[in-house]
């Protein structure tokens, strides 16, 4: 396998285990560990870690090596402002051509921060704008990690998800709207308690 290959390949690794909460805000990642369990040398370990510093979910330290971002309750908040704000113009350029993958969803029955995720980036190929689909993909990798533990602080998350897959489907811009409001309003109003499941969370 080529360099270049195995960077992505890595990278890819890496990503998964950062957004779906291997490690917790402000935990040490040591590239010489990952290497060993990814069955890479550590320069591609390195050059994952420095991308992945890039999109804001990895914090290089000098003379300290990399770690989580430490999450706080106002830096939730402003995530999820910076959340609702891009579904906000997406909304307003709309080109309606999302279509929800309900085969996939039934084959694999991804749970509840895949369908997120996957239900977001759905509807940014509603915009015309190639920024705005990059935008919404970067600060819902972010955010993936606090997907996780919204089921535990929301009861309905599971049907708000499966509302807003259907508004999606149907190019129904006033509900999508309408549930991407409180989505975001109402995760926005639990921020400390989010906050404090992350961290707790197993």
């Amino acid at each position: 396998m080529n360099a270049g290959a195995t960077t992505a390949r890595v990278y890819e690794a890496l990503k998964e285990l950062v957004t779906c909460r291997e490690f917790r805000p402000g935990d040490r990642v040591d590239p010489a560990a990952l290497a060993e369990r990814l069955a890479s040398s550590v320069t591609p370990v390195r050059d994952a870690l420095n991308l992945l510093t890039g999109e804001g979910l990895i914090e290089s330290r000098m003379a300290s090596g990399y770690f989580l971002p430490q999450l706080d309750e106002p830096s939730l908040k402003d995530m999820l402002a910076w959340s609702g704000q891009i579904v906000g113009v997406i909304l307003r350029n709309w080109e309606p051509r999302p279509v929800i993958d309900w085969d996939r969803i039934a084959d694999r029955e991804p749970a509840y921060p895949a369908r997120m995720r996957d239900a977001f980036e759905v509807l940014a190929l509603a915009s015309p704008n190639e920024e705005h689909r990059r935008a919404l993909a970067a600060i819902g990798a972010r955010l993936h990690a606090v997907r996780h533990v919204e089921p535990q602080i929301f009861e309905f998350a599971e049907k708000e998800a499966l509302a807003f897959e259907l508004a999606i489907d149907r190019s129904d811009r006033a509900e999508i709207r309408r549930i991407s409001g409180y989505y975001h309003r109402s995760r926005a109003r639990a921020a400390s308690a989010l906050v404090r499941a992350v961290y707790r969370a197993d």
